[in-house]
């Protein structure tokens, strides 16, 4: 029998997504001063908008506003994948940290893919 989902929080990519927001934080903490501002920044507001954006979308009570909220979630780890790549161009990140991240990330984006499918699927 399936487990009741009684809130975000018992979602499975909810948790995954607070996940790898605790991940980058920690990991940008490592990044030099001069990134404050800037890769830092973006990877950690990137990563936040993750769970965010699941939590919103769920929130709406709208099965096509929840799936355009799943969708940005999928846009926002596209971001983290491509500003992983450039912490690695740049040496910020050792290769266990990114390959960490980087699959963490992907697992994110197979799972969000497969919820829109299922969603739309159901709608028609």
């Amino acid at each position: 029998m399936a487990k009741m989902i009684k809130s975000y929080r018992d979602l499975l990519v909810w948790q995954k997504g607070m996940l790898l927001a605790k991940l980058v934080y920690s990991e940008t903490q490592k990044f030099p001063d001069g990134e404050r501002f800037g890769l830092t920044n973006q990877l950690r507001r990137a990563a936040v908008s993750v769970p965010s954006n699941i939590a919103e979308g769920y929130g709406r009570n709208s099965t096509l506003d929840y799936v355009r909220f799943l969708r940005m979630t999928v846009g926002s780890l596209y971001e983290i994948q491509t500003q992983l790549e450039i912490a690695m161009g740049q040496g910020y990140l050792a290769d266990d940290s990114n390959i960490k991240l980087t699959r963490l990330a992907d697992e994110l984006e197979k799972m969000l893919i497969s919820m829109i499918a299922k969603i739309t699927k159901q709608k028609v």
